[in-house]
């Protein structure tokens, strides 16, 4: 009775035999398509520049469409052009009308070149999928351009007098965008972005909005987002943090234009507090200038020093209020004499670099002065009530997980957990020890708590906590490090003090075995799953390779971080994953690139290739439409008992 209770409603959609067998005719023929292409990002740190033409460029994919389809037909100079169209029509429109080039002919033949291109890199897709990614206004004239027999020559003229009526009709501007913008979205199936989209670079939010309008995206949290993520969700040791990163990093624009947070009280704030302090330890880095008006570089370091000041004393707050984390010894302000100056690890003591310590009680380090609990309330006032920020944490809420096991591969950020034995390690909730999978879900399940439960609860003040120890804590899977040495590198020369210890994984990884230990944990076949992640970048320069663990692994930090570039020796990865092959794109930097993008093309090299084909049956999909092919067999089979009556209206 159950079932047929389904099936009833089940039949609403196929109220006959003859549309239920239609409808397994579509599905069955959906499952024969080759899978859709997949693309793989990590640790884009606000680069948004690089990430954007990245995105634009299907990591040079495009390039190469063009190559295969025109070759013979183009000259390379052509080649390019139009791919430098493709990647950013507005700019490419405006240089030929400078030129004086933008004539009709100019119009039909490029238009004409356009719809050969979309119709080449459409070719495997399903007429759905394609059709979704064509921009509304002009979908039913691309239906008639794209689903034809090119081989008729009375289509072949009908084509062009569509052409010509677009062009006549003054709409060649608007069909060529358009257009552009559907072929860059069919060539990227999927994007998966593995972990930390915040951070360094200046433009998160532009990261953000370029993922929100591609669509077909899904986020893996590394522990910068995490950072943001705890922010929105009411943690002021987190709002700090996030202030202090990107003001120590000039990312004013992100932080003020932006996300709309007001640093004013702050500024006021660490002018009247350190106005006689140098804060030579506060520095910020400039990586790259502000577009918005630039900050005095003293009043930044000022700013840099009293947001670090109150972010540590919230730490030290926070870790008293949870021993169970196991995180005593990083109570630093605990562990300062600020009486004598010195900070001790272990049985030795280190004199502090930075002596000037206004707001610091000696006998009370981690209590807040009235003056910081006031800018504090304004800092919770401005994350609270930024709509741009809230917009987009929810789109990685909706749109986001700890780890997704996607088509046979597994993706997170960071590591999973590992003693120095191989066995997975991992912390105790409640009396239960978390540790693989289990850990991964816990951290999940604790976000949502955060940003989605109910303020005032205890439940949600220990997950607002927990998603700091996610942010930095030493078996946070997002993490993954002995420590965030952050008051040690203001304070303490000694290296060995300041120095981070990776999680046995980033050793251990190397070996298959441990590949395939943690691929069947998470329910995924070892011998063909590959686990996917970043966090930690990869010094090509050094001959670092970003494949591991028998080709079970691959690391795709790549350094599109400018910060991170001189240490890697390249400007990023991405991993993509087609019916074929498996390959990995290597990029340059966009700063050498962005005066020639339709001739650059990435390095590019296949690292596994498909015993055969991989068609949709074999997908996740597949397996979807596997189950819609069963429950609709089921309803044909309850049509033919006459336990449920046919419709004859379709």
């Amino acid at each position: 009775m159950a079932d047929d209770k389904y099936l009833r409603l089940l039949a609403e959609q196929y109220p006959n035999a003859l549309s239920v067998q239609a409808e397994m005719i579509r599905t069955r023929g959906l499952a024969d398509l080759p899978k859709g292409t997949e693309y793989y990002f990590s640790d884009l740190h606000g680069e948004d520049v690089a990430f954007v033409h990245i995105l634009r460029s299907a990591s040079g994919t495009i390039r190469f469409k063009i190559h295969e389809l025109f070759d013979g037909v183009l000259d390379e100079a052509s080649q390019t052009r139009l791919a430098n169209l493709v990647y950013a029509p507005d700019k490419v429109l405006q240089i030929v009308r400078q030129d004086g080039r933008y004539d009709e002919a100019w119009q039909r033949t490029t238009i004409g070149r356009l719809v050969d291109l979309a119709r080449h890199v459409s070719s495997k897709y399903r007429r759905g999928s394609v059709e979704s990614k064509m921009p509304a206004v002009f979908a039913s004239i691309l239906r008639e351009l794209l689903f034809a027999d090119m081989s008729d020559e009375f289509r072949r003229a009908y084509n062009l007098r569509i052409i010509g009526h677009i062009v006549e009709g003054g709409m060649a501007d608007a069909f060529i965008t358009g257009l552009c913008e559907m072929i860059r979205r069919v060539c990227v199936n999927r994007v998966h972005v593995i972990g930390d989209i915040f951070d360094r670079g200046s433009g998160p939010h532009k990261v953000m909005e370029a993922l929100i309008d591609f669509g077909g995206v899904d986020v893996q949290w590394g522990n910068h987002d995490i950072q943001w993520m705890a922010a929105a969700a009411g943690s002021q040791v987190a709002m700090c943090s996030v202030l202090r990163v990107g003001i120590g990093y000039n990312t004013f624009d992100a932080l003020e234009h932006g996300y709309g947070l007001n640093l004013r009280a702050l500024s006021t704030f660490a002018q009247r507090t350190y106005g006689d302090d140098p804060c030579e330890r506060f520095q910020t880095k400039i990586i790259e200038e502000t577009v918005h008006g630039r900050v005095d570089p003293e009043l930044s370091a000022r700013m840099h020093k009293a947001i670090a000041i109150i972010m540590l004393k919230l730490e030290a707050q926070l870790l008293r209020r949870h021993p169970e984390y196991g995180m005593a010894h990083r109570d630093v302000l605990a562990k300062t004499d600020f009486r004598r100056m010195v900070y001790r690890e272990g049985d030795r003591e280190y004199p502090l670099l930075d002596t000037n310590f206004p707001t610091i009680d000696p006998d009370d380090p981690a209590r807040l002065t009235p003056e910081e609990e006031e800018l504090l309330a304004v800092i919770d006032a401005s994350f609270r009530g930024s709509e741009t920020l809230h917009r987009h944490m929810d789109f990685l809420y909706e749109h986001g997980s700890a780890y997704l096991c996607a088509n046979g591969n597994l993706l997170f950020h960071g590591c999973v957990p590992l003693t120095a034995e191989g066995e997975f390690d991992g912390i105790t909730v409640d009396g239960r020890f978390l540790a693989g999978r289990a850990l991964f879900d816990h951290a999940q399940r604790q976000m949502i708590e955060a940003y989605r439960g109910t303020p005032g609860t205890k439940a949600h003040a220990d997950a607002v906590d927990f998603a700091w120890y996610l942010w930095c804590g030493p078996l946070s899977p997002m993490f993954g490090k002995s420590k965030m040495s952050t008051f040690e590198n203001y304070f303490v020369a000694d290296r060995a003090v300041r120095k981070e210890h990776y999680n046995p994984y980033y050793t251990l990884c190397e070996q298959p075995e441990i590949c395939e230990k943690i691929l069947a944990e998470f329910g995924l076949p070892p011998e063909t799953g590959h686990i996917v992640n970043g966090h930690v970048p990869v010094k090509i320069k050094d001959g670092e390779s970003p494949v591991k663990g028998g080709g079970k692994l691959y690391v795709i930090d790549g350094g599109i971080s400018k910060a991170y570039h001189s240490r890697t020796g390249i400007a990023g990865y991405t991993l993509i994953y087609t019916s074929h092959h498996l390959m990995l794109a290597e990029h340059r930097a966009y700063a050498e690139i962005e005066n020639d993008l339709g001739s650059y093309a990435p390095k590019v090299t296949i690292t596994e290739v498909m015993p055969e084909r991989v068609m949709t049956e074999r997908t996740d999909w597949g397996a979807e439409l596997r189950s819609k092919l069963a429950d609709l067999t089921d309803l044909l089979e309850a049509y033919r008992e006459g336990r449920i009556k046919e419709s004859r209206l379709a």
